[in-house]
């Protein structure tokens, strides 16, 4: 499972011209499910991006979980995040995990999240979407939870 975070003063996802979910500070994930992943990923990525310190402390040093800065989270599926550049021209998206598979995947990450307290907004899976961002730092990480050891 890979994810895209960025610390964000704000959020927003539309979908047919209607917001289908939006937050103020904290946290927006592009998140994509690859075809090996399973629940523990999912766990694994939930609890490691509550748990990140990349929100400023009194010092301005990186020392607060969104959870301790008291920010929400935007959970965006992108199963772009699985392209494969590396031959021609347009990418092939085979390590990409099928729809089905992805979506209870999703489904589980958003729900692991939640279960950390942090209030998740979400997108529409499958569905085509306009994200926007309002990146702050900027800060931005590449988490992969296949090299988490």
């Amino acid at each position: 499972m890979r994810a895209v975070v960025q610390r964000v003063i704000r959020g927003s996802v539309t979908v047919e011209g209607r917001v289908a979910g939006a937050i103020g500070p904290g946290l927006v994930i592009l998140l994509g499910v690859g075809q090996d992943d399973g629940p523990g990923d999912a766990r694994y990525l939930a609890e490691k991006i509550a748990h990140l310190r990349i929100f400023e402390d009194g010092q301005g040093k990186l020392n607060r979980s969104v959870l301790e800065a008291g920010g929400e989270v935007l959970a965006v599926s992108q199963f772009t995040l699985y392209a494969d550049c590396r031959s021609g021209r347009r990418p092939g998206f085979s390590a990409a995990a099928p729809p089905a598979r992805a979506r209870s995947l999703y489904d589980a990450f958003v729900r692991f999240l939640r279960e950390t307290g942090l209030p998740v907004a979400t997108g529409v899976f499958q569905a085509r979407m306009q994200v926007e961002i309002v990146n702050d730092g900027p800060v931005t990480l590449l988490l992969d939870s296949q090299k988490q050891f």
